[in-house]
């Protein structure tokens, strides 16, 4: 045992914890410190009490308790509380003179406490020592004159002790602070309890100088109306309406005014106030207006009545929209179609007049388009509602002056005044105001609304001039030339019309070149003018070589009862054949030969038929590269080509399809012992195999000829069998 105590320490067995689940009360660290907590504050047995006998024995026990007070305010001269306390304790031992003194050493350490005037006076108060409470309320209401606290218990105190002129001047000397709207209500009530109305008036007067808000207003005169005085409730809403102006405007005033007026039964004074207000309060301040205002119609009022309450609601929002952007033409435009249901022609030309007014800021004419129809308006409506011409035309005029006619123009105005002048059987200043629109601001659309009106009046000189002024203003416009022409034609001066035409064709620019020949050709034809119909058409091909003219020329010769017209119709497309070999556009000419096909097949032998078959091309799918924008190689893409046999430069190409249709036949006869053929299959004609053989642009540059190589059209024959 030795030898192993004296070689090695033992070390001690730790004891294992065989359960390690957790207990079923936890123990939280809140409840922990909680309880710590409580155990440091446990309750100490109370002192045994301690009886006085004699005078000596109360004489230290005051000692005692003041030297504690005292030491205490040493410690710490600026807690109120251990002043208060000493106070206190004086008082309650009677020793008034102490707890006097002791209070004013406070005053001295924190004269802005509340709390320390108010013990202070409530002691005075107790032992009634009322001179002593007015002197320490005086001090307290001139040192802190905005604490309310002090001039309530001071005006309090006066008011029980009777001292109704002490206690009025106590109020007044408040007022002079201008302090909140209780005091004043305060000081009111105290009038009113001893019946003088006319102070509690005169205090009226200053509250709602000094607190003018409108609940205010509305309290003066319901005191006056409560007092029998209606009058002078009626003035004080008046006085309310005029201090506050239409700039600030609440509906509770004119709520609380009509409702006034509606007791004292004046139904149209309530009307006034109402349509006054509604008149001029945005309307999202006004809910509450209109609803006691329709309440009132559908108790006193009639139908009429309830009309106008939501009328003047839809008009007053179109005020608010109109205010927040004048320029907001639809808004105006709603507003008017609204008033325009008024009788009264006044306020709707008032609203007109406004809206007029707000001219766009920028001369562009797209901001234009719709202010224009405000002056439209306005003038139909002089015209047709108040039956004014002669304010119509001031409309008009107006109007016409204000377009700013040097950057752009309304011709509809010019056209408008126009009309209006005719309905007015004044035909003179129609014209007038026709031509100086014509002079200032020419414009398609004016020059054909006055060319219509002389149509309608049947003054042709004036029509022909009024043409030749718009042909010089517009020499490329194609539909003025046949009008003019077609003009002509009616009143029967057919030369006229001829030169009209060739004065047209005869323009270096058109905008329409191929409606124009085609209606002097059409004029021709009506006239019975073939020989002319033909030069016609040979001038036209000697401009263009399109193919519908060709074709029309054509149809024009079949169209004739003359024995050589087939002959003439095959020359015009043999011509045009030959005309279109060197044309690009193979679309156009295999287009011009379907036509002639067609052609020989209503009239034709089967040698021309034949003849006219064989022109046809074949079609052929190509490919060709593509390239992108930056040069990079961008793929291939299949096309259709058309192959003329009458070209001399395709006669290889068509041998070489010939070869690749027979080298293909050859392959399928080879294959067919080796592969059985499905008969559901269909078979593929010769025609079809030969719309589907492919030529590649590289093989093309290669051999310089557009032909398809044996590998390539093996490769695509492949591709389309399967």
């Amino acid at each position: 045992m030795a030898s192993t105590a004296a070689g090695k320490q033992r070390i001690p067995k730790v004891a294992k914890v065989k359960n390690k689940a957790p207990a079923e009360v936890q123990i939280t660290a809140e409840q922990l410190l909680r309880e710590a907590k409580e155990r440091e504050l446990e309750l100490l047995p109370p002192p045994p009490k301690q009886k006085i006998t004699d005078e000596e024995e109360l004489n230290d026990y005051k000692l005692k308790k003041r030297k504690g007070f005292e030491d205490n305010i040493r410690k710490n001269r600026t807690v109120i509380s251990n002043w208060i306390k000493y106070a206190q304790w004086e008082e309650s031992l009677k020793e008034v003179q102490r707890a006097r003194s002791i209070y004013e050493r406070a005053l001295d350490v924190d004269h802005r406490n509340i709390a320390l005037w108010l013990k202070y006076a409530e002691m005075e108060m107790k032992n009634r020592q009322v001179n002593h409470a007015r002197n320490i309320w005086d001090r307290a209401i001139t040192i802190l004159p905005r604490v309310n606290q002090f001039w309530y218990k001071y005006t309090y105190m006066e008011e029980m002790l009777g001292n109704i002129a002490g206690c009025r001047l106590v109020f007044e000397r408040w007022m002079e602070w201008q302090p909140e709207e209780q005091a004043w209500h305060s000081y009111i009530n105290f009038e009113l309890r001893y019946k003088e109305v006319e102070k509690a008036r005169a205090t009226y007067e200053r509250f709602v100088i000094v607190h003018p808000d409108v609940k205010n207003w509305i309290k003066y005169a319901r005191f006056e109306e409560k007092h029998g005085y209606i009058a002078h409730s009626r003035r004080v809403f008046e006085r309310a309406v005029e201090f506050y102006g239409e700039d600030i405007m609440d509906e509770q005033l004119f709520v609380a005014f009509a409702k006034f007026e509606e007791k004292q039964k004046e139904f149209e004074r309530v009307r006034v106030i109402y349509k006054y207000a509604l008149d001029r309060i945005p309307k999202q301040q006004a809910q509450e207006l209109f609803k006691t205002y329709t309440v009132f119609e559908k108790r006193f009022g009639d139908r009429r009545g309830i009309e106008d309450v939501i009328v003047s609601k839809r008009r007053f929002q179109y005020e608010e929209e109109v205010k927040a952007n004048p320029h907001n033409y639809d808004a105006w435009f709603d507003y008017l179609r609204l008033v325009e249901s008024d009788a009264d022609p006044d306020p709707v030309r008032d609203v007109y007049e406004r809206a007029i007014a707000n001219v766009p800021p920028i001369q562009e004419k797209r901001h234009w388009r719709r202010y224009i129809y405000l002056w439209i308006n306005y003038a139909l409506y002089e015209e047709l509602e108040a039956r004014d011409p002669e304010r119509t035309r001031q409309v008009y005029q107006a109007c016409l002056e204000l377009i700013p006619h040097k950057k752009f123009t309304f011709a509809k105005m010019w056209l408008l005044y126009g009309q209006f002048e005719i309905r007015q059987k004044n035909l003179p200043f129609a014209r007038k105001s026709l031509g100086t629109g014509i002079g200032k601001c020419p414009k398609n659309k004016l020059f054909k609304g006055y060319i219509e009106l002389e149509l309608q009046l049947r003054e042709f000189d004036r029509c022909r001039k009024l043409y030749e002024k718009y042909l010089e203003f517009g020499p490329e416009n194609c539909t003025t030339w046949i009008k003019f022409a077609e003009l002509e034609t009616i009143l029967g001066d057919m030369d006229r019309a001829r030169a009209i035409y060739e004065l047209a064709i005869g323009q270096p620019r058109l905008d329409m070149p191929e409606v124009l020949w085609k209606s002097y050709i059409d004029f021709e034809i009506e006239q019975e003018e073939y020989e002319k119909t033909r030069e016609l058409y040979r001038r036209l091909l000697q401009r263009t070589q399109h193919v519908k003219v060709w074709i029309s020329y054509a149809q024009f010769e079949l169209s004739l009862e003359s024995e050589d017209r087939l002959a003439k119709c095959q020359q015009i497309y043999e011509e045009a054949n030959k005309a279109m070999r060197n044309c690009e556009e193979k679309e156009e000419r295999l287009m011009l030969l379907e036509s002639w096909r067609d052609l020989e097949a209503e009239f034709g032998t089967d040698v021309t038929q034949e003849r006219v078959r064989k022109l046809l091309p074949e079609k052929v799918k190509k490919r060709r590269k593509l390239q992108a924008e930056d040069g990079s190689d961008a793929g291939w893409e299949e096309y259709y080509d058309y192959i003329f046999p009458e070209d001399s430069a395709n006669q290889p190409n068509l041998k070489l399809l010939a070869m690749a249709k027979m080298w293909k036949k050859q392959k399928q006869q080879e294959e067919e012992p080796e592969e059985p053929e499905d008969p559901g299959e269909p078979e593929e004609s010769e025609d079809s195999e030969s719309e589907k053989v492919e030529v590649p642009e590289h093989q093309e540059e290669q051999k310089g000829a557009e032909a398809p190589t044996e590998q390539d059209t093996y490769g695509d024959e492949k591709k389309n069998e399967s």
